[in-house]
């Protein structure tokens, strides 16, 4: 792919266009081992060489991280206040990072983090239908009343009941354990249905979208590239 020194810079978070074309005319930009003064030079992102201030600096178009999301960390790009899940991803490439759909400040889990929009508007798409699966720790006892009624779908207080979900008790008690199968992405979407069946959610963490599954080697806050694999797997959703 061509594209201009100043962008390639700045892409890969290196500065504004603007304070890059500085660097670049202070000759602190060698390109293929030879300084470049020329913001508008066009480089091959996939064959040149770009040293900025004696540092190599490669290209990626998209990057693609799984973050297993702690709770007290919000899903935002930037927030004067609060610490956001962009912030974890520490060995960043891409200054234009996003979460790919949003978790509560309080619910842990897996959370796609990438610049790839066209891939987020697939996965977030209401005439998807993505599946999202989540583990939860209910107050209050779960029945089969509970499972029938998610898969009928639940008054949340809209126009419309909820899409069908399959819920799955895993303990049930005055404290109960599940596992819940949702394929939408409503504000607070899983504490709304139980609430809509007189229960609430006391512990919540999304375990899977779609295809991608959540590494269970990450520890909360931490993160890591996806394969190839589950790139191509998360691709499927056309």
């Amino acid at each position: 792919m061509k594209i201009r020194l100043d962008k390639y810079l700045a892409d890969m978070g290196k500065g504004t266009r603007s304070e890059v074309k500085k660097a670049i005319s202070k000759g602190l930009v060698r390109v293929n081992n030879v300084i470049v003064k020329k913001p508008e030079t066009k480089l091959d992102t996939d064959s040149d060489h770009v040293l900025f201030d004696g540092v190599l600096v490669g290209y990626a178009q998209h990057e693609y991280y799984m973050l297993n999301k702690p709770a007290g960390v919000i899903s935002a790009t930037e927030d004067k206040r609060e610490k956001t899940v962009i912030d974890l991803i520490i060995e960043k490439k891409r200054k234009d990072l996003f979460p790919v759909g949003r978790l509560d400040r309080d619910t842990e889990g897996l959370l796609l983090i990438s610049n790839d929009g066209e891939l987020a508007h697939r996965l977030l798409s209401p005439s998807k239908h993505v599946d999202k699966v989540y583990y939860a720790k209910i107050d209050g006892e779960v029945t089969i009343e509970d499972v029938e009624a998610f898969q009928q779908g639940v008054d949340i207080g809209e126009e419309k009941l909820t899409r069908p979900a399959k819920l799955r008790v895993l303990k049930s008690g005055t404290q109960s354990e599940i596992e819940l199968t949702i394929c939408e992405g409503k504000f607070h979407q899983v504490k709304r249905m139980f609430q809509a069946v007189g229960k609430e959610v006391v512990y919540l963490k999304r375990l899977q979208m779609g295809t991608l599954i959540l590494d269970e080697s990450l520890k909360p806050g931490e993160y890591r590239e996806l394969t190839e694999q589950e790139i191509a797997d998360l691709c499927f959703y056309q």
